[in-house]
């Protein structure tokens, strides 16, 4: 990982943007909609490191090299952390290519080596990512303390947000009938079982393209990794980072996990696991294979 990357909450921040053209105006698109307050500043206005007191963030834009040092120069001195548009060199920060819902967004960067490539790669995922979505979210933010209180563990309550997140309750939301949403997730947090868990397979012998987005979405939500030793990195780099990772367990290890309502992620290369399966099934646990493209 070459950047790290952080999103900055814009309510009740400014953001400073020195310069005209194009490149300023295509970072003032940016704000259009957030709760930032967008300074806009002159040539001459850009030079004082007084207008940008109190301000999160600078973009800086114009042509003349001379000028955007200058005027990058006086937002440090400010302790601004600074973007200058088409000049990595001079940047604290560089801006990604965004997917924005809202309470949900998504950005893709290339530490401004190529923002077509990053453009490219927004646009394939922001088709797969349901316009919706922050509706949902914002769903969770207004019951978080309501979710909490239920399911104080917090591998119980990830096991409900996980139910949760493909539920009526979530369907009504990303629809943007956020009272039925409301009602429907309040009605889920007395009926809802989070003690039977599962075992699911994923072939990972890989490449990790041939997953699919169900198979990726189920080893984002593991509490446990039980891994073959000839799986696919890349396969396994798309698992939760925090979940337990083992080598190959007992049928009863599984069970043991299942039955505690985790989710148990079984990462199978060339052997035959079929056999292991039948056991579980044999034993009550409920598995399902996550079948990979072919």
């Amino acid at each position: 990982m070459d950047a790290f990357p952080a999103f900055f909450p814009l309510a009740g921040r400014s953001v400073a943007i020195a310069g005209d053209g194009e490149g300023a105006e295509a970072k003032a698109r940016l704000f259009v909609g957030s709760p930032a307050r967008v300074v806009r500043l002159g040539a001459a206005e850009a030079l004082d490191s007084g207008n940008y007191v109190g301000v999160a963030l600078a973009f800086i834009a114009g042509d003349d090299e001379t000028w955007a040092r200058q005027a990058a120069e006086a937002a440090r001195s400010a302790h601004v952390p600074v973007n200058v548009v088409d000049r990595p060199a001079l940047c604290d920060f560089t801006t990604p290519s965004i997917i924005d819902r809202g309470v949900v967004v998504a950005a893709i960067g290339t530490g401004g080596a190529s923002p077509m490539l990053a453009t490219m790669l927004r646009q394939d995922i922001e088709a797969r990512t349901p316009e919706g979505i922050g509706r949902v979210a914002e769903l969770l933010r207004t019951t978080q303390d309501e979710v909490r209180a239920a399911f104080p563990e917090a591998g119980a309550r990830r096991r409900f947000l996980r139910t949760a997140l493909s539920s009526p309750a979530a369907a009504a939301a990303s629809a943007g009938a956020m009272n039925e949403a409301k009602a429907l997730l309040r009605a889920m947090l007395t009926a809802c079982d989070t003690s039977a868990g599962s075992v699911n397979y994923v072939e990972a012998a890989g490449p990790a393209e041939r997953l699919t987005l169900k198979a990726v979405r189920a080893l984002a939500s593991a509490d446990v990794l039980v891994c073959d030793p000839d799986i696919n990195p890349d396969v396994l780099a798309l698992a939760r980072r925090d979940a337990e990772r083992l080598d190959p367990a007992s049928v009863a290890q599984m069970q043991q996990w299942t039955l505690s309502g985790q989710l148990v992620i079984r990462l199978v290369g060339a052997g035959d696991w079929r056999a292991e399966q039948a056991l579980l099934g044999a034993a009550a646990v409920r598995t399902e294979v996550l079948p990979v493209a072919r």
